[in-house]
């Protein structure tokens, strides 16, 4: 029931930067902890940032051309060794990816449960995934739940009507056909581009159909 989803933009989290949030200074210790975070900062934390993100870059070309055994065992490596940075958490999210194109659905499913992602495209992606891989385990009505949450994250033209759509195909699988119609009507009301394009109108009336058998 799943659709290919493109993860070519998966590069572009390289670009960004995890920032250190929540330090704490005492009033008395004020300077000295402005230059041991500066000291910190500049000779620790983005080094392994820089780190983080550069030696993702085989792992997630090897993903790319499909050497699925050898993008898992690349990237493996760089998602533990560098865990909390934000080339660890796309390398754990380009892991899952990797292991839904083989099939291992369940492996990809409990991998994207731990990622955490700061890009609001990827950590949308990463929700909608997980709806991917209930789907494909049939598990219809936790992948409407997962698609609808992805949909929501970031309200755009591009992904709401995508994982709408997706929401709607589940609900039909799981035969709730009201609310996949439901879904449907929303896309052809809210996202006319993506309706016409995909021709929603169709599967509003197979939805509404069904439901009134």
């Amino acid at each position: 029931m799943s659709e290919e989803i493109t993860r070519e933009e998966i590069i572009e989290q390289f670009k960004g930067n995890k920032v250190l949030k929540g330090i704490t200074i005492a009033v008395g210790v004020l300077v000295v902890g402005v230059l041991v975070y500066f000291a910190y900062n500049t000779f620790i934390a983005k080094p392994n940032e820089l780190a983080s993100n550069t030696q993702n870059a085989r792992g997630i070309m090897l993903l790319e051309k499909d050497s699925l055994d050898l993008a898992i065992e690349e990237l493996e490596i760089h998602a533990d060794e560098f865990n909390g940075y934000t080339g660890g958490e796309v390398a754990q999210f380009g892991l899952a990816s990797a292991y839904f194109k083989k099939g291992d659905f369940e492996m990809a499913l409990s991998t994207l449960k731990d990622v955490k992602l700061e890009d609001i495209y990827l950590s949308t992606m990463a929700i909608g995934m997980q709806g991917d891989c209930y789907s494909e385990m049939e598990d219809y009505q936790s992948a409407v739940e997962k698609y609808i949450a992805a949909a929501e994250k970031d309200k755009n033209d591009l992904t709401t009507p995508m994982y709408l759509f997706k929401a709607g195909l589940n609900a039909e699988a799981a035969k709730d056909f009201a609310k996949a119609a439901e879904f449907y009507n929303r896309i052809n009301e809210e996202y006319t581009s993506y309706a016409a394009q995909n021709g929603i109108e169709k599967y509003i009336a197979r939805a509404e159909n069904s439901s009134t058998k």
